[in-house]
């Protein structure tokens, strides 16, 4: 029975220490919202077909273990069938994070879907605001799948390389 138990306290120290993520801060970097409609006027049904575009940054700040993540929104709506832009919004929403004990090789993909994740929710928050705020409808954003959206955008930097690697021949 003591064997057992001494075996039992050295899994648990060479087991890895748990993953830590703390949220130390939340911010607004950029907010922009354009009413045309308001500017331009438009004339006729107004059926707004929006499109979303969502883009990532991270980077290491000064301190141990910190790091600033943002979420960029650009959300456009246009009406449809005569294409005229109702609306334009752009949003950087950051955070900043305390991480720890995430391995070197795993710390960037941790950043891009794990720190974005905890953002979304206020995000969609400010973009509901916003938007119903401009004068339409509120839109609610869909559920991000932030590793399909990782997954993209480690597609689309391989294939920029692979297209510079062909210039340079």
């Amino acid at each position: 029975m003591a064997e057992k138990a001494e075996n039992n306290g050295a899994e648990q120290a060479a087991a890895p220490a748990q993953v830590q993520m703390k949220v130390l801060g939340q911010f607004i970097r950029d907010l922009s919202f354009e009413n045309i409609v308001a500017l331009k006027g438009i004339n006729g049904d107004v059926t707004p077909d929006v499109s979303v575009q969502v883009s990532l940054d991270g980077k290491k700040r000064p301190g141990d273990n910190q790091f600033e993540v943002s979420s960029k929104f650009k959300i456009t709506a246009k009406n449809k069938g005569t294409d005229d832009t109702l609306f334009l919004m752009e949003l950087d929403y950051g955070g900043v994070f305390l991480i720890e004990n995430v391995p070197a090789d795993q710390l960037h993909p941790f950043l891009m879907i794990e720190c974005p994740r905890m953002l979304f929710p206020f995000a969609r928050r400010i973009v509901h605001d916003v938007i119903r705020d401009g004068g339409f409808p509120p839109l609610n954003l869909d559920t991000i799948d932030w590793v399909a959206l990782y997954r993209q955008n480690l597609e689309q930097q391989a294939a920029a390389a692979k297209a510079s690697e062909q210039k340079k021949s």
